[in-house]
């Protein structure tokens, strides 16, 4: 099993990608809690280049609600990553987390439910991208 899914973006610069992957997360309910940009993060701390890089921290609040009352060390798994990526030919890549794979090792059967609506609601931002 992945533990992502991703769309490659051919019609899309780096910003644009960024701006309608925000978007496509707020209408399925996720708001972005954090943005790291991880390009310019490795410059200031390590002096390192690196490729355009956006982490967006997503998370939608009803389904951590839910998810926290049944487990309470879930946070760990919070907020839901979304990357943004400009490879070396351009393309743009958005890939975001399964949460079915990444609570996997949680043993506790009553988040199955949640983490299957999490995931269908991430796949559908990542189908919606253009």
């Amino acid at each position: 099993m992945s533990y992502y899914f991703n769309k490659v973006l051919k019609t899309k610069d780096f910003d644009e990608a960024v701006e309608q992957a925000t978007f496509e997360l707020k209408k399925e309910g996720f708001g972005v809690l954090t943005q790291i940009d991880v390009k310019a993060t490795l410059k200031m701390k390590i002096d390192a280049d690196f490729k355009k890089y956006v982490i967006l921290g997503a998370c939608n609040p009803h389904y951590a609600y839910k998810a926290l009352q049944r487990e309470d060390k879930i946070g760990v798994f919070l907020p839901c990553n979304v990357i943004v990526e400009e490879h070396d030919n351009g393309d743009i890549e958005v890939s975001a987390v399964d949460p079915i794979a990444s609570m996997a090792k949680v043993e506790n059967d009553t988040l199955g439910e949640i983490a299957v609506e999490i995931q269908n609601k991430l796949k559908i931002v990542i189908k919606n991208l253009n």
